[in-house]
């Protein structure tokens, strides 16, 4: 809504007037109301200093005027190739602010616009449309802070928003638009029909994107951390990454010997690449396009962690890293993990000091009009929530363009805060090279197929400036031409090596191969025992909560008496003695730094002064940070951004927990896009960890299941680690091995929440000393003439045990699965060698039939044993858990019914 509808315009111009004339004649609320207004219309002359040469009703009428230019200016401005330029609107006519013609030629005294006038308001007035209403429409008096918006000004209304470039520059900017439109022309010429996902149409992003990096490298970035969608992929890796014509070409030669190919592999416009450019003698400039999947937006929290990663690596502050986000208008608008990532923006744990997100707006999705794809004006309405500068761009002004290029690189590196970049253009074929859009959009595509391209356009305005002629046209055409020629030569009809692309070079000593190779894990006693009172001793004059206390204490004496340690202490043990050992550890999600289960208390507070304090960040001999963030309520954008860290920081343990496993739902595009299948598709490693609580507690259908059954589902050529433990000693050792293994795969941990506080799961000091993560464990009390085997997994083993106990049964053993994949057949085989005599296996889960892990370990333990495995659990559901507390008792106790016997049958 624009200032004059909002407040009742002849009471302010009164008020206005008066307060001019005497600052304390106005109530307070009027005069911190003029003060404020004065400051977001760019600093008027305050009431002492103010000189008029119009009259005073006149100079209150511009400087509305002037504000509202800045304000919704954009409304007027002419940004779209296929449309007619807006000439009037009347939220900005004159009669809206009381002017009359008449009043023109009239002379101002001077007004908060920046910009050179003659001093006449007529000539304020085309200073106001040419700044605001031409190629480039700003959307900033939304943001809160006065002195980022006097900086926009100073920066937008001295020049008009028209960059004044040499013809030098205007020549660079010729050659880029040529080689874009060339470079595509050049592929639909030799392979016709093949989905290449064009720019065409958008040619301008190639040098706002080379501009954008330029300034970037002078405000001292020196690696910039790319995502984006399908379209001009391509074509900004050959333009702004510098991946040479050979390598795109060979991909769609496809002339890969298949012996030499490495995993599934992916689509050529999914693919990332890695760039080290030498820009001077003395400036050089890394820059990672990250690969993504056809999921558009979901590669966006990716890219922030790995900038994250690479700033913290790096140490340089986060002007050394800069993101940049490049978006389709209809996924902007569209897709949630956007405003999950919006949101990340100014969070402690997620922040990367701005990122440039620039959309490339074809004013269409697939085929889906934008009346039909959002419920606001522009597709970047969702980015005010941030108060940052959103820019529209003409898409066929590359000058406005690669001005508005500069200003963003500037603002971030300025204020570190976001900027969006709104090219508007169009998409000269169909989604896809192979798509149809006459069918749906006959109308727009009639105005699309009589536009000429930006590089002929360019061409045309340089020629009438003198700048360039023919034979020069024809000279850089020919130039291009012969370079795209001479590299399709190298390739067509040749074989070609399978690309070795770089990657940073902390993971070149990191294999990619799992092993079930043993992993020394296990620490001395009396380094235990020293930090086990360094973490639960606080600071003198710290006040802990009492209960905290107490906990506390109990923690450290189950340390020293070596009996009775519970989950969270073999956690913090276990990532205390990580640190110790030089790896940082990062751990995020919803409430983890107490714990959903009030159960970690990683983070403990004073319980008079609010003051925290982290024990594992006060260790002696401390080589490694340790980062805990609670997260923003959200778990696909934070698992991406952790995901994104994870492929960056090898050497640091990497830690996502799920408020409750089966949160992990919300993210599941980046367990499948990502996290499952990176290695195969990208041969990207990641060591990420994710902590999903699980198990039947009656906590209903919502807070039961972590969807085992789906995990182990996407598990093949051991691409993750799946497991469900049970005793603290084994997630001890779990955590240890996830950093100290030669290799890195995802784990993916199936959590407890009533064995965090369960008496018998509990583990000894003994067993953190000596022990190393077993994958299956043996049956504490084995029996060698046991006749049946029950295989269990998870927290249904103490029930087990519990009503074995109660029957004296001594002829069935359980062995307990705590690692479903990769699975461990030959330590299954070892233990069975133990129960020769066992001719009975049964497989017992607390998860209805068609989840859990029962479909993945029959056919499995069925090839182990030689016996048909007999199925012990809840039948089939659509739902995980019943919500009745009732009925959930009565299934689980039947669970030990079917396994064991009722203990009812045993007294009868």
């Amino acid at each position: 809504m624009s200032f004059p509808e909002t407040y009742h315009l002849d009471l302010i111009e009164s008020q206005y007037r008066q307060w001019k004339q005497d600052p304390g004649s106005v109530s307070k609320d009027w005069d911190f109301f003029f003060q404020g207004f004065e400051v977001a219309a760019g600093g008027m002359p305050g009431p002492t200093t103010a000189k008029s040469a119009a009259p005073a009703s006149l100079q209150t009428k511009v400087e509305r005027l002037v504000y509202a230019y800045r304000n919704i200016g954009h409304i007027l401005s002419c940004m779209d190739p296929l449309e007619a330029c807006p000439m009037d609107h009347p939220l900005l006519s004159l009669e809206r602010f009381g002017i009359n013609v008449t009043d023109l030629d009239q002379t101002m005294a001077e007004t908060s616009f920046l910009g050179r006038t003659n001093g006449q308001l007529k000539d304020l007035l085309t200073g106001l449309k040419s700044t605001y209403c031409r190629s480039i429409g700003v959307e900033y008096m939304h943001l809160q802070d006065p002195d980022e918006r006097r900086w926009l000004q100073e920066r937008m209304e001295p020049i008009q928003n028209k960059p004044d470039l040499e013809a030098r520059e205007k020549k660079i900017l010729l050659k880029q638009l040529y080689q874009a439109a060339m470079f595509e022309a050049f592929l639909n010429k030799k392979y016709m029909g093949v989905t290449r996902f064009s720019l065409e149409g958008g040619d301008a992003v190639i040098p706002l994107l080379d501009r954008l990096v330029a300034q970037a490298v002078e405000n001292s970035s020196r690696e910039v951390i790319l995502g984006m969608a399908h379209r001009g992929r391509l074509n900004v890796q050959c333009h702004v990454l510098g991946k040479p014509y050979e390598e795109i070409f060979r991909e769609f030669e496809s002339c890969y010997d298949p012996g030499q190919l490495l995993g599934s592999g992916d689509v050529k416009y999914h693919n990332g690449y890695l760039a080290d450019l030498q820009l001077s003698e003395n400036k050089s400039l890394r820059m990672f396009l990250v690969n993504n999947p056809s999921h558009l937006e979901a590669v966006d929290p990716v890219v922030e962690g790995v900038a994250r990663a690479r700033q913290e690596l790096a140490n340089k502050g986060s002007a050394h890293v800069f993101p940049i986000l490049i978006h389709g208008d209809a996924a902007f608008a569209g897709q949630g993990v956007v405003a999950e990532t919006l949101n990340m923006s100014q969070l402690a744990g997620y922040k990367t000091g701005g990122t440039v997100h620039i959309i490339i707006n074809n004013q269409i999705g697939y085929t889906t009009l934008p009346e039909d794809a959002r419920s606001t004006r522009y597709s970047t309405d969702i980015a005010k929530m941030l108060m940052v500068p959103i820019f529209h761009v003409h898409g066929e002004n590359p000058e406005a363009a690669v001005h508005v290029g500069k200003l963003a690189a500037d603002y971030r590196h300025h204020f570190g805060k976001d900027v969006v970049i709104d090219v508007i253009c169009y998409r000269r074929y169909g989604h896809n090279e192979g798509d149809e859009p006459y069918f749906t959009q006959p109308l727009m595509y009639n105005r699309i197929k009589e536009r000429p391209s930006l590089h002929a356009l360019y061409a045309q305005e340089l020629s009438a400036d003198s700048l360039v002629d023919q034979s020069y046209l024809d000279t850089l055409q020919s130039e291009i031409q012969a370079a795209l020629e001479k590299a399709y030569a190298d390739v067509h009809g040749t074989d070609c090596l399978f690309p070795q692309d770089k990657y940073f070079e902390e993971w070149d000593s990191i294999q990619s191969t799992y092993t079930h190779n043993a992993v020394s894990t296990g620490i001395p006693e009396n380094q235990l025992k020293k930090i086990a009172n360094q973490l639960n001793r606080v600071p003198d004059g710290f006040r802990p909560n009492s209960k905290l206390k107490r906990l506390l204490d109990k923690r450290l004496a189950a340390i020293e008496s070596g009996k009775g340690i519970d989950w969270a202490n073999a956690e913090a043990l276990a990532m205390a003695s990580i640190l110790l050992e030089g790896f940082p550890i990062r751990l995020s999600g919803q409430d983890v730094g107490r714990g959903t289960f009030s159960q970690r208390h990683s983070v403990i507070f004073d319980a008079q002064t609010g003051q925290p304090y982290t024990p594992l960040n006060n260790l002696q001999g401390q080589k490694a940070k340790f980062m805990v963030y609670n997260s923003l309520l959200a778990e696909a954008g934070v698992l991406g951004f952790e995901y994104g860290y994870s492929i960056t920081q090898p050497n640091t343990l990497v830690l996502w927990e799920a408020q409750f496993g089966d949160f992990a739902n919300n993210a599941q595009c980046v367990i499948d896009l990502f996290i499952a299948s990176g290695q195969s598709k990208w041969q990207r490693l990641s060591g990420l960890t994710l902590l999903l609580p699980h198990g039947w507690e009656g906590l209903g259908p919502e807070h039961s299941s972590a969807r085992l059954e789906r995990f182990l589902q996407l598990c093949a050529e051991e691409n993750m680690q799946v497991c469900n433990l049970t005793t603290p000693a084994q997630y001890f050792h779990i955590l240890r091995r996830q950093v100290k293994a030669p290799f890195r795969k995802p784990l993916v941990l199936m959590t407890p929440k009533s064995l965090l506080r369960h008496p018998m799961a509990v583990s000894d000091r003994d067993e953190l000393v000596s022990q190393k993560f077993e994958p299956v464990l043996d049956d504490l009390d084995s029996n060698t003439a046991a006749t049946e085997v029950l295989f269990c997994s998870g927290k249904i083993y103490y029930q087990l045990v519990q009503r074995r106990e109660e029957l004296k049964q001594s002829d069935k053993v359980i062995l307990r699965l705590e690692q479903f994949y990769p699975f461990p057949e030959k330590q299954i085989k070892k233990l069975l060698g133990n129960y020769k005599k066992a001719n009975v296996f049964s497989w017992v889960q607390e998860e209805p039939a068609n989840m859990g892990g029962w479909s993945f370990v029959q056919p499995r333990l069925e090839s182990i044993t030689g016996e048909k495995l007999r199925y012990v659990g809840r039948q089939p559901a659509a739902s995980p858990a019943t919500g009745f507390p009732a009925i959930y008792k009565q299934q689980q106790e039947a669970i030990s019914d079917q396994a064991l016997g009722s203990a009812a049958d045993s007294v009868s």
